[in-house]
């Protein structure tokens, strides 16, 4: 879970509903938490989760964005620009990871576009280790061209990043930096650039994010 000095904006997210499937919770040994896109849905999401074949003793969790949007600038705004949004999205993250009862070491966290932002976001602030990190067209939070610097360690966290090299609102040089920034963490990562691939979740990156699953 996330720093209590992370945890201080308004929470326009919170209340908002969350979709399971799966093992029910509490109860479940293990846990898969996948945030859903600008625009999209968590029911988009559990369509997602069953693209995997999933253990009987895993917990599926979709929270909703109110109104549909995590946050409302592009993730390579400024920091500002996305406040009190971004903190609260992150918070609800939280919120969520925290009713499973599951160590984190157990969870895989994973998003598809401003939700695979959000997903890498929430796990490099963590400073943690996790069952995984899905991150299928996305990357870190924040403007383009100004470093960031490591906190904290991943120790060994299985992370996958897919992207398209021309994907037309993730920037490659972003997943790139993304894909740096968590190996520095001690993550260990598996990332794929697609040629000419769309905005969108391929065969190859769900056969790749099935191994993190089944690892688990």
């Amino acid at each position: 879970m996330l720093p209590k000095s992370d945890l201080t904006h308004p929470h326009p997210h919170q209340g908002a509903p969350v979709l399971r499937a799966g093992s029910p919770v509490p109860g479940a040994q293990r846990g898969l938490i996948l945030l859903h896109g600008r625009g999209a849905s968590a029911d988009d999401m559990l369509g997602l989760a069953q693209a995997f074949s999933l253990p009987a003793d895993l917990a599926v969790q979709a929270p909703q964005a109110s109104g549909y949007v995590w946050y409302p600038q592009r993730f390579i705004a400024p920091a500002d620009q996305n406040e009190p949004y971004l903190s609260s999205a992150l918070q609800r993250v939280d919120e969520v990871i925290g009713l499973t009862q599951i160590p984190a070491e157990n969870i895989i966290i994973g998003g598809f576009s401003q939700g695979a932002c959000l997903a890498a976001e929430y796990v490099i602030r963590s400073g943690r280790r996790w069952g995984g990190l899905l991150v299928f067209s996305g990357g870190f939070i924040g403007e383009l061209g100004k470093a960031r610097q490591p906190i904290g360690r991943l120790d060994g966290t299985p992370v996958f990043l897919g992207c398209s090299d021309m994907d037309p609102h993730i920037p490659l040089s972003r997943v790139e930096e993304t894909a740096r920034l968590l190996e520095d963490m001690g993550a260990a990562v598996t990332k794929r650039i697609y040629p000419g691939m769309g905005h969108t979740i391929n065969q190859d990156e769900i056969t790749l994010a099935q191994q993190i699953i089944s690892a688990l």
